[in-house]
């Protein structure tokens, strides 16, 4: 749930109302963390490579050879790399306690897709111009059967941008909302009583692996979301 944590009303503008708010906190704290991330690969002309700098060119290469492989242009690699990792610090962070994960946010998600969708449609139009709305007709239609194929078309091209945002918006709030309800049935459990406590240790067990999947799974997200934006 997005909420105000501060808000100052500013005398410029006619007194503006400023507020930060944990998306806003997170995203910055998420761009921090992305910043932090690659100063720290730098590996300053070194011949060994740290840990850090394989792991980054290891996902730079990944992201690379999908760019060249869908698109066969770099030219839109720096966006998809630097949304690859948007998104998986976004859900990465989400899986620390009493963090908030911005991608279960549908106005994130559905925001940014659509906000994807505006920019490829611009850049289709810049590119293949009035050729763009051949897309919306198939070859071949009868002259009768166009407004309904156009009509058809149109709803497809703009649910992709839907699917697109609800898949992962859906994927990560399911998972967190699991490890929430499971943490705290458990919590309630150890504080109940010393035997049952120590029962409580298997399902607990059980529940560490389950946040293992999850962060398996905030990486499998990323990658996915990334993947049906360039395919």
């Amino acid at each position: 749930e997005v909420s105000s944590l501060i808000s100052v009303i500013a005398p410029i503008f006619g007194y503006i109302n400023i507020t930060l708010s944990n998306l806003g906190l997170y995203s910055i704290l998420i761009l921090f963390i992305i910043l932090s991330l690659h100063i720290l690969s730098n590996n300053e002309n070194k011949i060994i490579p740290s840990k850090w700098s394989i792991a980054i060119e290891s996902i730079f290469t990944t992201i690379n050879t999908m760019v060249r492989e869908q698109l066969g242009k770099e030219i839109y690699l720096p966006f998809i790399y630097s949304l690859f990792f948007f998104i998986l610090i976004s859900n990465l962070i989400g899986n620390i306690p009493y963090s908030y994960t911005i991608t279960t946010s549908v106005i994130v998600t559905i925001g940014l897709s659509f906000t994807i969708l505006t920019g490829v449609t611009i850049l289709g139009l810049y590119i293949h111009k009035l050729h763009f709305f051949s897309y919306f007709i198939p070859s071949g239609t009868p002259l009768a059967l166009v407004p309904l194929l156009v009509l058809i078309e149109t709803v497809s091209y703009l649910a992709r941008a839907l699917s697109l945002g609800i898949r992962l918006f859906a994927n990560m709030v399911a998972g967190h909302s699991l490890l929430k309800i499971l943490s705290t049935f458990l919590y309630q459990m150890f504080n109940s009583s010393l035997i049952i406590a120590i029962f409580t240790l298997i399902p607990f067990a059980f529940f560490l692996a389950l946040c293992g999947l999850e962060v398996a799974v905030s990486i499998i997200q990323a990658y996915v979301f990334v993947l049906l934006v360039i395919s």
